[in-house]
């Protein structure tokens, strides 16, 4: 624990010391991380050995994707996701089973698994992660309808992935009962915490009894958070639902506290993500890559550059984007932490593809991560000279018009 402190502080240090100049160029601090944790870990350095069943690689990775959509949440309030849903539906009505229909089919004809596996391999693969394009939804020249789009598919599809990927995993396993009405409650009792936890908290502070210093303003959402999560585990509800139910719902109900929490909120999910950045690259190693194959790593190049694009230009089609709004959301799944924990269920699961199932979405998380955090400033930097025109100015896209919601901020952490 001591070497994965030291490790973390002295890379921690690098990257703010490289911040400004990553904010302007290709460098990406999560590929800092991830090849700082590959070089420090089991097979090169040996500074930080982890092996995957180790409690602290799945509680981090579990801990820093709900951080991520908790923030996430809050950058969308129910307002603005009420009067520009119409982009986010097609990207998750559509774009998501056809992403994890055509993930299956590349898997069981590239790699040669079985259906059910192939099936389970893309669900896992099928979340996407807006930490890796932070540089695109972090930028106020890029239309806000497209950050709006990005950041709320990203924080609804983690959970909504959830129940297949545990009922792959139960087939696969040749369970005879598939748990529906727990997994359809696990889901519910999430949703629930999520929106209760927060009103009723706000609400409190409202009344006579309670008042909040301008001092422990940030603290605020940041007890809620924890409530919300220590609820969520005693009562096994879906954790991502209620982090992403929790945000939304603070940006809804206590506007002042999405205000206070932003900058101090996006710090302690910043240190989160690249810890959890750190460790998983320490997994890797010389021979875990070698272990994949050639077709191994077809797939993973074929699952970013064909599965989620060939997707996404179906759902959007008449959508009314612009040839670059569409093929920036096209590009832009990157895989991350929900692709992170849903393999590590799988790694410890009783089937025999599982060892092959994690090695491949392991080269292909470690493949958008270079890809996705390297390439979205550039990206980003095309809208420069764009009109922004936000989706809920349209008629068409809300039936009416309405002020502009405020999109993700904060600085690029990859």
């Amino acid at each position: 624990m001591t070497n994965l402190l030291l490790s973390f502080a002295v890379l921690l240090l690098a990257a703010v010391l490289l911040s400004s100049l990553a904010n302007r160029t290709v460098l990406s601090t999560a590929v800092l991380f991830l090849l700082g944790g590959f070089l420090l870990g089991d097979g090169v350095l040996d500074v930080i050995p982890l092996r995957p069943d180790d409690g602290i690689v799945e509680n981090l990775a579990e801990l820093a994707l709900f951080a991520v959509l908790f923030t996430d949440g809050m950058h969308a309030g129910w307002r603005d996701l009420r009067s520009a849903w119409r982009l986010p539906g097609r990207a998750l009505g559509w774009g998501l089973p056809l992403t994890l229909l055509i993930t299956a089919v590349l898997a069981h004809y590239v790699v040669g698994l079985g259906w059910i596996e192939s099936l389970l391999i893309a669900a896992v693969l099928t979340p996407t992660d807006p930490v890796f394009a932070a540089a695109l939804v972090g930028n106020d020249k890029v239309p806000p309808r497209l950050r709006h789009l990005l950041n709320v598919e990203s924080g609804v599809n983690d959970g909504l992935v959830l129940p297949f990927v545990l009922i792959f995993l139960a087939v696969a396993e040749g369970a005879d009962d598939l748990h529906l009405g727990a997994l359809a409650s696990e889901l519910l009792v999430g949703i629930v915490i999520g929106v209760a936890v927060p009103w009723a908290a706000l609400k409190l502070e409202s009344t006579r009894w309670f008042a909040v210093s301008p001092k422990y303003a940030p603290l605020n959402a940041v007890a809620i958070g924890l409530l919300v999560l220590a609820l969520g585990q005693a009562t096994h509800g879906n954790l991502f639902l209620a982090a992403f139910a929790a945000g939304v719902t603070v940006a809804t109900v206590g506007e002042e506290f999405r205000e206070a929490f932003e900058e101090f909120g996006e710090l302690v999910a910043e240190l989160l993500k690249l810890a959890a950045l750190l460790v998983f690259g320490a997994l890797l190693s010389p021979t875990f890559f070698g272990d994949v194959g050639w077709t191994g790593w077809v797939f993973a190049v074929l699952a970013l550059v064909v599965a989620r694009p060939a997707a996404i230009w179906v759902s959007f089609l008449g959508s009314r984007l612009t040839a670059r709004e569409q093929g920036a959301v096209m590009w832009f799944g990157p895989k991350g932490f929900a692709s992170v924990v849903y393999g590590l269920i799988v790694l410890e699961s009783q089937i025999a593809d599982a060892d092959e199932i994690f090695h491949l979405v392991a080269v292909t998380i470690v493949l958008s991560i270079v890809a996705h955090s390297s390439t979205d400033i550039v990206v980003a930097r095309g809208f420069d000279d764009e009109r922004e025109v936000p989706a809920w100015f349209r008629k068409d896209d809300r039936g009416g018009d309405a002020e502009e919601s405020p999109g993700p901020r904060g600085e690029r952490p990859g």
